[in-house]
């Protein structure tokens, strides 16, 4: 008889960091704020014991070996934001017409994108602190998806069509993402 091995996901909970586990529902407070993430999968449970996070799946197939990793990348990202927060930084580049970026309530507009009379707009996620300061604006917050989901938006409502890219290189791109240069 072939012998079951289990695979068993263990995270370190750093010190000030609290977790806590209530179902399918894992929330983590750290100095920064409180961070909350539901485990879908019905095959995967989470448990805390002697400061160490547990994530264990039902029984051991590759497709619950890929969902436990992504559990635990999605866990240590939580634990990473409630610590530091993340901070993505874009450009803008306007080589054609000048471009103006302001802020109001919870939507960034872009006026005067190759001289197009109707401003174009980005939806700023919930908990997301965005700054525009010259030609650089700064995107930050505790959870890196509602922080990569506000750059995303920001970047793709200046998308231009049928247009040549090299030529045409207007718009507002992601540059560094927590400290790390992206692209060439």
């Amino acid at each position: 008889m072939i012998e079951e091995r289990r695979l068993i996901k263990e995270l370190d909970i750093p010190e000030g960091i609290i977790v806590e586990i209530s179902g399918k529902m894992v929330t983590i407070k750290g100095p920064l704020g409180e961070l909350s993430k539901e485990i879908s999968d019905p095959t995967v449970f989470a448990e805390v014991k002697d400061k160490k996070l547990f994530i264990k799946p039902k029984r051991l197939t590759k497709k619950q070996k890929m969902i436990i990793n992504t559990v635990s990348a999605h866990l240590k990202n939580m634990i990473k934001g409630v610590q530091e927060e993340y901070v993505y930084k874009l450009k803008v580049c306007s080589g054609h017409f000048p471009m103006t970026v302001n802020i109001e309530g919870d939507t960034l507009i872009v006026k005067n994108l190759f001289g197009e009379k109707v401003p174009r707009k980005a939806k700023i996620v919930p908990n997301v602190k965005v700054q525009v300061k010259g030609d650089e604006v700064s995107v930050s917050g505790i959870d890196i998806e509602a922080v990569g989901q506000t750059a995303a938006n920001i970047e793709k409502c200046t998308v231009i069509k049928n247009r040549d890219r090299r030529v045409f290189q207007d718009g507002i791109w992601l540059i560094e993402k927590s400290g790390k240069k992206v692209g060439a």
